[in-house]
Formats: C-alpha cells, structure tokens, sequence
C-alpha cells in the first residue's frame, strides 16, 4: 500500500482503464459557500491512495474534473452529497455516475441508526479507522504525514465496503431503490449548492 501526495491535480492516467474510483475530500469546515475545498483524495481500491492538495481559488485541476464526470467510472462516495456538492461549486462540475456508502447503510442496515464511515467499517470490515485528523487544517500550505494518511484511509476501504453493502441489499430485495438514489444524489447536491440544503422538498408542510 501507498500514499501518493499530488499538487494541484491527478497525473494523467492514474486511473486509466479504472471501472470505479473511491474519492472523498476535505474542506475547511462543513458550510457550502463558506468554507472552501481543499483537499481530494482517490482511490482504486488497489490498496494505493492518490491525495491531491487543490490549488486555491484557481482550482486548475483538468485531470481531476475529467474523472468526476467520466460516464464509464462509477465514484464512490461515503456521504457523497456533500462532495460532490463541493465539486459542483468549486470546480463547475457535476460528479455522476456515483455509489454513496452511506445511502446503502441507511437502507441495508437497519437495525442501527449507526451509519458513519467509522462504524460501517468497523462492523463489515473489522477496520478499526482513526478520526483524529478529521477537523486538522486542511488549507495549509503542506500536509503533515497524519494528514495524508487519514485522507488515504477514508478511501481505501470504499470498493470493500460497497461490495459487502451490495450483498445486503440484493438480499433484502432494496438494490433498485439504492440505485434510485444515487441516481438522484447529484440532483440533491445542485439543490443544496442553490439554497435548499435544509429544505425537505418532499415534505407535506
């Protein structure tokens, strides 16, 4: 297993011939139009993390963009409807097709209310994930190396975990729906990004 620390963008061709790609990112806080993007990390599920340190406000990232919309790599995301609400407002792209972990937990799992990263992992996988660097500086000018190896660990299990999500759901007879949703999940994130990140529009009231 490796970490590959990137600035500013993915090189081309790292992901080359890849079906699926896990990615997650870190910002400066957890505020749509507040708090800016800085850091995506990605993975194949290969064992190897690639953490790309965005280059603020320009954002350059050509290879990085590519990806997020290539129809032909499926992301997979853990609460992806922020990510890719933050994709979609700092780098202009709508990130599609995707697979959010947390939407298959919530609808495969449900005799828990437990749906984070940390223990879908633990419970699944037997992986026992450190949360320690989560709320660290991510808009510093260098990463420290518990930095990077935090950002590589939220995507490395990713491909495991949506294979063990999927086995439950085609049990439980809810893998269509799961698939409505993620269908759905870029069409949440452009309403959060145009001001309806708190509203239900679905709601009676």
């Amino acid at each position: 297993m490796a970490n590959f620390l990137h600035e500013g963008d993915l090189p081309a061709g790292v992901f080359a011939g890849a079906t699926s790609v896990a990615i997650d990112s870190e910002t400066m806080g957890l505020r749509l139009g507040r708090d800016p993007l800085c850091v995506v990390q990605l993975s194949a599920g290969d064992g190897d993390a690639h953490v790309v340190r965005l280059n603020r406000p320009a954002y350059d990232c050509p290879n990085l963009k590519a990806l997020l919309v290539d129809p032909a790599v499926t992301k997979i995301f853990h609460f992806g409807r922020f990510d890719i609400a933050m994709f979609h407002l700092h780098l202009g792209v709508m990130t599609a097709p995707v697979y959010c972990t947390k939407i298959a937990s919530k609808l495969a799992r449900t005799y828990t209310d437990r749906h984070g990263l940390k223990d879908v992992s633990k419970e699944l996988l037997g992986v026992d994930m450190s949360k320690a660097q989560q709320s660290s500086d991510w808009g510093a000018a260098t990463l420290s190396p518990d930095q990077l190896a935090y950002a590589a660990s939220d995507v490395l299990h990713l491909h495991a975990l949506r294979a063990r999500l999927d086995e439950m759901l085609v049990r439980e007879g809810r893998d269509d729906l799961a698939k409505a949703c993620f269908d759905f999940l870029p069409h949440r994130a452009a309403l959060d990004v145009r001001g309806w990140e708190e509203v239900d529009i679905f709601a009676h009231s």
